[in-house]
């Protein structure tokens, strides 16, 4: 049997819409060498749109919920109506989200990546203010004291005492989204997860299922050990105090 005659009955796309199935009794393993060799650009493809995703909705994401972080840590009251609101936001269901967001932008990248920012930024804002909270304030009063504005004060004392914190909230942040990028597939822009729907849709079709629920968790790992690496590189003072 030829590596594509492997492939066939369980269904590989010929194209995003033709499906072929085969017989009951034909192999269908759980990891294929011919699925992945026949496959490679399709499987290419998905993954860079699953990349793109993530990193698109966490850099937004990011740029939202420190300015609203350092609101909430400044302005008191207004910390509970923001983390508030951002919570509700976390507890919509992702499929529903999506479905509802194409009716006005179409189906396309947008709504993933809509939905993707709003269910991030719950932990970002937490951990920005978190951070924020963390600064000693005899460290602040020592800034003021040497004439030290609000600004530089932010930019020299605040954020990077408090950027452990929120870097922790980017790595938490990153490896869910890897996750539900792939309920994307529902509105047709889910990067490695419409592998795994169709991979569902063909007669189960496992091998496609693993690979891309491999790729998911690699990438996970991946972005979280490269994230944490980030971290120490920009923290070095952390590292000390820990130790």
């Amino acid at each position: 049997m030829s590596n594509l005659q492997a492939v066939i009955p369980y269904g590989a796309l010929h194209s995003d819409t033709t499906v072929l199935a085969g017989p009951a009794d034909a192999p269908n393993p759980w990891l294929s060498w011919s699925y992945l060799q026949d496959n490679a650009p399709t499987i290419l493809d998905h993954f860079l749109e699953h990349v793109t995703l993530t990193l698109e909705s966490i850099v937004i994401a990011t740029i939202i919920a420190v300015p609203l972080g350092l609101v909430a840590s400044r302005i008191r009251w207004l910390a509970a109506p923001i983390i508030g609101v951002t919570g509700v936001m976390y507890t919509i269901p992702s499929l529903a989200l999506f479905a509802a967001l194409v009716p006005f932008t179409g189906l396309n990248n947008t709504p993933v990546v809509i939905g993707l920012v709003m269910y991030a930024l719950l932990i970002l804002v937490r951990n920005t203010v978190t951070g924020l909270d963390g600064v000693p304030a005899d460290v602040r009063d020592a800034a003021q004291g040497m004439g030290y504005g609000s600004l530089k004060l932010f930019w020299q004392v605040d954020l990077p005492i408090a950027l452990p914190s929120i870097m922790t909230g980017i790595r938490v942040a990153t490896v869910s989204t890897v996750a539900l990028v792939t309920v994307g597939a529902a509105v047709g822009s889910g990067g490695l997860g419409q592998l795994i729907l169709q991979g569902f849709n063909q007669n189960f079709y496992r091998a496609q299922i693993v690979t891309a629920s491999i790729l998911c968790v690699v990438l996970a790992l991946f972005a979280d050990v490269l994230l944490a690496t980030v971290t120490r590189l920009l923290s070095p003072w952390a590292r000390r105090r820990a130790a």
